[in-house]
């Protein structure tokens, strides 16, 4: 079997060698762009469903204070959609994403091996390139449904309160600023973690302890560093968003908004926004990563 196995690695290789070669998330996306459409096709689908949850509460909330119940009816139904439909997708993109880590994987080690890399560096660069897999399978799905959702909650969001609309702005323009000022040492600090990290086979092997403990402490110095950087943007992006969350009720009153269900809407509306602002820095650190590791393994 382990030679079967071998010799289908080898042929495939030749098959695809500018593929292994050549790995990033554009080269990855372009050799099963179908199979990677589809799931995110579904994701568009899932993320705009669950866009209407605010104004359907809000829809049921009113029938409910006027004694009817179809608002109810109209919630549940959007549930069991949304349901059904997440449930399906993860069901594929789980089968998608192992059928294409233990696709291009093989080819990568066979093609570090001709390039004549240490064992130390092709492990390390294999558990790089999972994190390139699990970008498709985990964080893509979250960076779309972040992207569509800020679009249209703002949209909905300018249609209920203009003012609150515009504070919304100026925050999503805050964290534009920050990753303008920030993206390049963010850059450099995943470069030097990486380094090390393919420094982690020979220094363990090593038989002086001093040196392997060296090595972690170096490893954990450039982990630390990034965290420093994720802590500041942190605490930046959140005194925004708190300035937010306390602005929309006063606002929302203040502009004549005697609609209950319309306030309950703007303020679920806003809090939506702000956990889709607040996680969308952990996504931008993560592809100024992955952008670091496809420039490091081609």
């Amino acid at each position: 079997m382990t030679t079967t196995i071998t010799t289908a690695i080898t042929t495939t290789t030749s098959d695809h060698a500018n593929s292994a070669s050549s790995l990033s998330l554009k080269s990855i996306f372009m050799r099963f762009k179908w199979r990677i459409s589809l799931t995110l096709s579904l994701v568009v689908i899932e993320t705009l469903l669950a866009l209407l949850y605010p104004l359907f509460i809000g829809w049921a909330i009113n029938d409910l204070l006027n004694n009817s119940f179809s608002g109810i009816y109209w919630l549940v139904g959007l549930g069991i959609t949304s349901v059904l439909m997440g449930s399906a997708r993860r069901f594929y993109d789980t089968r998608i994403y192992a059928r294409i880590y233990q696709t291009i994987t093989p080819e990568m080690v066979v093609n570090e091996k001709a390039r004549k890399q240490s064992i130390s560096t092709i492990a390390a660069r294999s558990r790089l390139l999972t994190e390139l897999v699990e970008f498709f399978e985990n964080a893509l799905p979250e960076v779309i449904t972040s992207i569509i959702g800020l679009v249209g909650v703002l949209i909905i969001i300018s249609t209920l309160n203009i003012k609150v609309f515009f504070v919304c702005l100026a925050l999503l323009g805050l964290v534009a600023l920050i990753y303008l000022m920030i993206g390049n040492r963010n850059y450099r600090l995943n470069a030097g973690y990486n380094t090390e990290l393919e420094n982690q086979v020979e220094a363990i092997k090593h038989p002086d302890s001093k040196q392997v403990q060296a090595h972690y402490r170096r490893l954990m110095r450039w982990n630390i560093q990034l965290s420093d950087l994720e802590t500041v943007t942190y605490f930046i992006i959140w005194i925004g968003v708190v300035a937010l969350f306390v602005y929309t009720p006063i606002v929302a009153i203040d502009g004549g908004i005697t609609d209950y269900g319309l306030i309950i809407a703007l303020l679920m509306y806003v809090f939506d926004y702000i956990e889709k602002i607040s996680t969308l820095p952990l996504y931008v650190q993560q592809v100024i990563r992955l952008k670091e590791i496809t420039n490091r393994i081609s």
